[in-house]
């Protein structure tokens, strides 16, 4: 139990503890958000709210997950720790570097879509490296099926997974709170899964991950005293997916990170249309827009998104589960 308490409680008290300074600080620089032209009229309210706040809880993660680690399972393999952290931290680095572009030139444009997938290509190759080396399975794992050997093609899947679901948490950061929340379930229910296969490096990673982002939440949520920005929303993203690899359960993340996934698809139908028919289907896109511009506030928003999501993950819980 106190796997999980510690790294829970220091990332929360790391997290909540320090980010009044960090908010004064973007106040003092007046460094904030700026808000894009096409978002929700009601959003340019928000213009000026200081961001890259996931810099402090990555920093929490990084610290509480070494410490615990060391501390509470100095017997359970680092190599799955390292890679963890080399995800959070590179795709962090690269969403800073998206972030401090929009603010240095009061843009809303940071990084060049090449740049950033360039970016993330090279994390999830670092990755498939490592689990190479490892010698870990180059299989996926299909629920009711068993495992489908891949052999070199699982370093594609590694590209597509770790892509796909930065962007999806990503493109989902668009509401106060929402993707602290989502995310929290998501590696809540992943910490719960490696706690049951013995993995407690990851484990404590996740809860790391979940403590923090509570702490973050005190200051995230409506009306947000700070973003978490593309530091953040990358940094999770990727995480999630490589833990989500680490631990065998790959396609799980389709349903226990459900509503990322709807919010990407939303935008995917929305531009596909608009394309094909010239017609939206969406009023807005990503869908959480849809419900804004529907009239929902974002509390209620956020609200039904958070229970869908715990539904998706303690359902993905029942199924993934022994007895």
């Amino acid at each position: 139990m106190m796997n999980v308490i510690v790294p829970l409680l220091g990332g929360f008290i790391i997290t909540a503890a320090f980010m009044p300074s960090l908010i004064r600080y973007f106040r003092a620089r007046h460094e904030g958000q700026m808000i894009r032209e096409e978002g929700p009229t009601w959003h340019e309210k928000k213009s000026g709210t200081p961001t890259m706040g996931g810099l402090l809880f990555i920093v929490a993660i990084l610290v509480m997950t070494l410490a615990s680690s060391w501390l509470l399972a100095p017997h359970h393999t680092l190599s799955t720790t390292w890679i963890l952290l080399f995800i959070l931290a590179l795709y962090g680095g690269l969403g800073a570097w998206d972030d401090s572009i929009k603010l240095f030139h009061r843009q809303n444009e940071g990084l060049k879509a090449w740049q950033k997938l360039l970016g993330q290509i090279v994390g999830a190759l670092i990755l498939f490296w490592v689990y190479t080396h490892e010698k870990l399975p180059m299989a996926l794992h299909i629920p009711g099926m068993g495992d489908w050997h891949m052999g070199g093609w699982y370093a594609v899947f590694a590209i597509i997974w770790l892509v796909g679901f930065s962007n999806a948490v990503n493109l989902s950061d668009g509401l106060d709170g929402l993707v602290s929340g989502l995310a929290s379930i998501s590696f809540a229910a992943y910490g719960v899964i490696a706690w049951h296969q013995m993995q407690m490096n990851i484990a404590i990673f996740c809860f790391a991950v979940v403590g923090s982002l509570l702490g973050f939440l005190i200051f995230n949520h409506k009306p947000a005293k700070i973003f978490m920005g593309d530091t953040g929303s990358l940094a999770l993203g990727g995480a999630l997916a490589a833990v989500s690899v680490l631990l065998h359960h790959e396609l799980s993340l389709l349903w226990i990170g459900l509503v990322f996934v709807i919010e990407t698809a939303s935008v995917i139908l929305q531009v596909a249309s608009f394309k094909l028919t010239g017609k939206r289907i969406f009023l807005m896109s990503p869908i959480h827009h849809h419900f804004e511009m529907k009239g929902w506030s974002e509390w209620k928003i956020d609200l039904t998104f958070w229970g869908i999501g715990l539904i998706t993950a303690l359902t993905g819980l029942w199924v993934i589960l022994p007895g």
